[in-house]
């Protein structure tokens, strides 16, 4: 342990050398071998690699080489460094190579359907994205979805300040307005749109025949379909958003209603001058929790019309699945899905980057 003892200042020279020559020449290691990978995975090279062994051997030597010279060129510091060099590891291998993996994987014709095998194909699969009417019509509907967090996000607030009013039976309406949220998505997916919807023999079906409809189909018409993905959606998600609202409701500090009942304030004057303000860092938590959940939405249209019909129920997430699923695109499904994620990273950045200045603007 003579190195736990040293002070950075201390470091002789040649040691530090030795140490970042380590860390650059693991480095270097890993990512020329991750490199000639890619490249003979996608045909442009042929080294002979039968998997990614190779790599796996070069990211545990780059592990080993990045541990030892931090001790050797930072002596107490380095050793205190691999106490957080697991988890960044960890990050690195389970999140950043599979990423880079996945864009190595979007620039070839790789089909699995066909006996070629994967082919480097430049940008083909980004130029067929662009031109693809049913991508954009998905990204289209994505939009509509996520617009509709705010409809959730009203009515999942308006329950919240119903359950922390003072009613009857509070703990049992508490615990089943939350039942939802305890079943799966796909459980619901069958049990109301194959079920009850089912337009032959489903109750929903029936009653509306008997009350005078003629063909009571609820997934024909594209906005009827869209709006029946929505609500089942909305219905196993509010109550997440709810729970949350009710909790902030119940941190509130008391006086400060007290205080505005006092003075003469409305319900809806205490409502819109004190409680939405209070509660507004609460509910931009809600809404972006809540988009970011939208925008993996895809096991209810899956299960229930897969998209249909032609496609106008159809999310990006539900589009890529059916491009991997139907047509065994692995190429271009995985280009589609690089190219959403781009478009995700930004758009969750710029929304967190507006709430906070605005929540700066405001305290």
């Amino acid at each position: 342990m003579a190195f736990a003892s040293t002070d950075h200042r201390a470091i002789a020279p040649l040691r530090r050398v030795w140490g970042r020559g380590l860390i650059v020449g693991g480095s270097l290691l890993f990512l020329v071998t991750a490199l000639a990978q890619a490249l003979n995975s996608a045909g442009v090279l042929s080294l002979g690699f039968t998997d990614w062994r190779p790599t796996l051997f070069a990211f545990l030597l780059f592990a080993v080489a990045l541990g030892a010279g931090q001790v050797l060129a930072r002596g107490q510091a380095g050793w205190r460094a691999l106490f957080i060099l697991p988890a960044g590891l960890f990050t690195l291998a389970m999140a950043i190579f599979p990423t880079l993996f996945g864009f190595s994987i979007a620039f070839t014709d790789w089909n699995l359907a066909s006996l070629t095998g994967q082919k480097f194909n430049g940008l083909d699969n980004l130029w067929q994205l662009l031109r693809d009417p049913f991508y954009w019509n998905a990204m289209v509907n994505m939009v509509i979805y996520v617009l509709f967090v705010l409809v959730e996000y009203a009515i999942a607030f308006g329950l919240a300040l119903l359950l922390n009013a003072e009613i009857r039976a509070r703990k049992f309406w508490r615990v089943t307005f939350l039942i939802p949220l305890m079943l799966s998505p796909v459980a619901v997916s069958w049990m109301v749109g194959k079920s009850m919807l089912e337009y032959r023999f489903g109750p929903v079906a029936r009653f509306a025949r008997w009350i005078g409809f003629q063909n009571p189909s609820f997934f024909t018409d594209p906005w009827v379909a869209r709006a029946w993905i929505e609500i089942m959606d909305a219905w196993v998600s509010i109550p997440f958003v709810m729970i949350l609202m009710l909790a902030g409701l119940q941190a509130m500090p008391k006086e400060v209603m007290e205080a505005a009942t006092v003075d003469g304030a409305t319900p809806w004057q205490r409502f819109w001058n004190v409680t939405f303000p209070l509660m507004l860092p609460v509910s931009l938590t809600a809404i972006v929790l809540r988009i970011i959940f939208k925008l993996k939405l895809a096991d209810i249209i899956i299960t229930v019309t897969s998209g249909g019909p032609g496609g106008a129920t159809d999310s990006v997430s539900s589009f890529i699945y059916r491009e991997y699923r139907d047509r065994s695109n692995v190429g271009y499904g995985t280009m589609l899905a690089m190219f959403y994620l781009v478009i995700i990273v930004v758009f969750i950045t710029t929304l967190l980057n507006l709430l906070s200045r605005h929540m700066r603007r405001m305290t």
